[in-house]
Parts: C-alpha cells; structure tokens; sequence
C-alpha cells in the first residue's frame, strides 16, 4: 500500500492546500488594513490596491486556471498556483513599499484555483463512493481558512513586524507545495483542445472593468464618469466575448453548457452564497471591535482585533464539523434539496443576528450558524455542477462557478463599506458606523439568502448523488 494513493492523505492535502489558499485570500490582511498607508507611505486609497490587485488576478484565474488544469492536468495546475503563491509570500513579506506589495499580493492571487481544481481532482481520482464526503471536506477548506485564519492574522501584528504575516504565509505554502507534490497523483482525465487566448484577454478585459466598477465605485462615486464607463466596457466587451465564445471550436468558457438551467442557476446561487460568507466574515469582527460608549455607541462591544477574531474562529470549524452532514445529505436528499437547506440555513444565522447583537457570544452564533449553512450549500453546488458536466470539463465548469462566487464576495465588500458609511456616530472624533447601519447590512443578507432559496427552487430536480458520472471508479489503493 502505498502512501500516496491512501484517499484519506489526498483528501487531507488538498484540503490543507485549500485552506491555505483562503487564509492568503480572505483574511491575512484584515487585521493590518487600515494600517498599511501608514506602512507603506502612501494614501489611503492606493493602499486599497493592494486588496484590489488580489481580486482582480483571482477572478481571471479561475476561469482560466480551470480550462488549463482540464487541458494539461489538474494537480499541475494546483502545484503552478502553490508556487505563485510560494513566490508571492516572499515578495510581500520582503516588501516596504506599494510597488512590490501589489506584485506579491497580484501573484498571490492565482492561489484561488487551488479550492476548484482541488474538487475537480478529487472526483478524477478517488473512488466514486468517497467522492461526495471527499468534495465535502474540501469546501469546509474554504471557510475553515478564513475564520480560523483571522484570530492567527490578528495575533501575528500584535506581537512581531507585519512582515511575519508574509513570511507564515510562505511557510504555508512551502508546506503545501511540498505535501501536493508528494502525496497527489495527476488527474488521469484530460479534455481535447487548444487554448483560448483570445478568449482569455476578452474575459480578462470584461472582468477587471466589472471588478474596478464593484470595488472602487464608492471611491470614485457610483454614478461618476470612470465607474460608469467601466461599466459599458465590461457590458460591450462582455457582448463580443461571448459572441467569440459561441463561434469557438475550443472556448475558454463552453457557454452552451454554462446556460444549462442547472448550472445557470446553480452560479447565480453561487453568487449570493459568495455575498453572505464574505458579508458576515466582514463586518462580525468589526462590529465586536466597535467601543462601546453607554449613551453613544451601545451596541459596541470593545473587544480587541484578536478577541474578535477568537470569536469568530468557531465557524471555521463548524463548516468543517458539518461537510460529513452535507454528504448524507446529499446521498439521501439530493444536492438540491441540500443545497436549499444549507442557504437556508445562512440565511438563518443572518436573521439571527439581526434579532440578537448586543454580546460577542450572540454574535459568535450568528457567524456559526450561517458557516454551518455554508459547510451544508457548499458541497451541494458543487455537486450540482459535477453532475452536469462532461468529466472532461469540471475544473472549467468548477472554475467558473468559483469566479461567481468571487463576484459575490467583492460585491459584498462594496455593499457592506457603503452601508456601514452611510450611517454612522462620531466619538473623540472618529466615526463608526450606527446599530441601524449594522442591522441593515444583516437584512440585506437575510434577503440575498432569501433570494438563494428562490433561485433553487427554480433549478430543475436531481436527486442522485454527485459521484464520478461518466467515468470508471479510479484505481486507488485504500
């Protein structure tokens, strides 16, 4: 028996990989952000670039990332991405300036395929009845990284230079390239075609304007002449695009099969799921880190970057307790009955704390119980889109699916920043933002979850289990 090919060492190692990928993402620079202009010697809004650039190189790779790992290999692709990453860890943690902390942070986010390839991977290689379990465990990655994550993010700048946020990032990703290079085997499944640089530049064209227009849009004013022209760039380009893509013989984006109803829907949900875990991983630990000032501010709590951070940890491994549950689930109910359950359940944890925030712990739940709806939806989307595409094609068709997600989530952080802005309460001359502006970022994620729900039910039934369709079971030794 060999250790390499023991499904339980693979699923571990792509889902520490995993892991590790969405700390670098999500959560690495919250504790220091407000800091970094003082950091860098720059103003506050270049400085916001250095967040910019990470999204903007993620929501190119993905799409990109997945139609290279069907065309060349999965696990290739996983080691290229660990090694961007390795190589942007160095150039952050060695960085004292903008310039070279946006190259760090741009390379650092092509790491985000890993997650998407990772599944597409798993179901290539592992036997077909531990591949719902497997796809399971892999999503819980996602959050597991972000909220575990944070209260280590936190700790490191209260204690040691901001560069050791880096230089751990580094270490991560040694550890996972070396884990990944030794304990995964390539994908022996591989799609025919060629590769869409036309395609490529267009999307990637169409996407950084959409994405520039989200994220920089209150800066620059929603209705003002540079958001609204990036606006018509991305919709035109967007247009022709698309017309490419159709005519085609080896497209990036296969758009026929994308316009499935279930894969669709499944990507517009896909979307909202992304808004309401990066919507309540922003603003909890802020809102706990809000003074409380009896008369003024009774709704802060007072607790410190890591306090907050602590608090929210639990959820991490709540979606990770609850992926053996969504494989049940799924097994028994279907990915779309599961799906429906599990934004339901976010939705829950929202409305939650909508009706209690006055204590960390009531805050503490909110964030657990919308995490676990996450570790419940999560597996199930992703099996919605396995069962619905081509063996051939799951690391596009999961790439792709993780690119809305990723819209979502910087949709979320523009929504959030403008809500909390638009309603706030001035104590020793700083701001910070209302109960009511807090209350109204959780309804507004009361209803995307709401809107989740709906969007499923329109999705057409499927109650099979997402297992390995269309192929024989690899050979694996247990």
């Amino acid at each position: 028996m060999t250790l390499v090919n023991r499904p339980a060492i693979m699923v571990a190692t792509l889902c520490f990989a995993g892991a590790v990928s969405s700390y670098t993402q999500s959560v690495i620079l919250l504790p220091i952000v407000a800091r970094l202009p003082e950091y860098l010697d720059t103003s506050r809004d270049n400085a916001s670039w250095v967040i910019t650039a990470t999204l903007l190189v993620a929501v190119i790779a993905l799409p990109t990332g997945g139609r290279l790992a069907d065309l060349f290999g999965k696990r290739r692709v996983i080691l290229t991405a660990l090694t961007t990453l390795l190589v942007g860890s160095v150039v952050c943690a060695l960085s004292d300036s903008l310039a070279p902390l946006l190259v760090g942070r741009a390379l650092q986010g092509v790491t985000l395929v890993v997650i998407p390839v990772g599944v597409s991977l798993l179901r290539d290689i592992l036997p077909a009845a531990r591949v719902p379990g497997a796809i399971a465990t892999m999503g819980a990655s996602l959050g597991l990284g972000g909220a575990v994550g944070l209260p280590i993010a936190a700790w490191i700048p209260q204690h040691f230079d901001w560069h050791v946020l880096f230089w751990v990032s580094t270490g991560l990703a040694a550890l996972a390239l070396t884990l990944v290079s030794t304990r995964i085997p390539e994908s022996p499944q591989r799609t025919t075609g060629t590769v869409d640089v036309i395609g490529t530049i267009g999307l990637a064209v169409a996407l950084t304007c959409l994405l520039l227009a989200i994220s920089k849009g209150r800066v620059w004013g929603w209705t003002g002449g540079v958001t609204i022209g990036l606006v018509i760039v991305c919709v035109i380009t967007l247009i022709a695009w698309a017309t490419y893509e159709l005519r085609c013989t080896s497209p990036l984006v296969n758009l026929r099969l994308a316009a499935r109803p279930v894969i669709l829907a499944t990507n517009l949900v896909s979307v909202l799921i992304g808004f309401t875990l990066l919507g309540m991983l922003l603003v909890s630990p802020y809102l706990m880190q809000v003074p409380r000032v009896p008369g003024v501010i009774d709704h802060g709590m007072g607790q410190s970057v890591l306090a907050a951070g602590l608090w929210v940890a639990p959820a991490g491994f709540a979606m990770l307790a609850m992926s053996p549950v969504s494989a049940r689930m799924t097994t028994s109910l279907g990915p779309k009955a599961t799906l429906l359950i599990g934004t339901a359940v976010m939705g829950s944890g929202y409305l939650f704390v909508v009706i209690w925030m006055d204590e960390p712990w009531q805050i503490m739940t909110g964030v657990t119980i919308t995490f676990a709806g996450l570790g419940i939806a999560y597996a199930a989307m992703l099996g919605l889109i396995m069962a619905s595409v081509p063996v051939g094609e799951t690391a596009a068709a999961n790439g792709l699916n993780s690119l809305m997600r990723s819209i979502g989530t910087s949709t979320a952080s523009a929504v959030t920043v403008t809500v909390l802005a638009a309603s706030t309460v001035t104590v020793g001359g700083r701001e910070f933002p209302s109960r009511e502006a807090f209350e109204r970022v959780y309804l507004i994620g009361v209803i995307a979850a709401v809107a989740g729900v709906v969007l499923i039910t329109l999705i057409p039934g499927r109650r099979a289990a997402p297992t390995v369709a269309g192929r024989a079971p690899a050979p694996v030794t247990r």
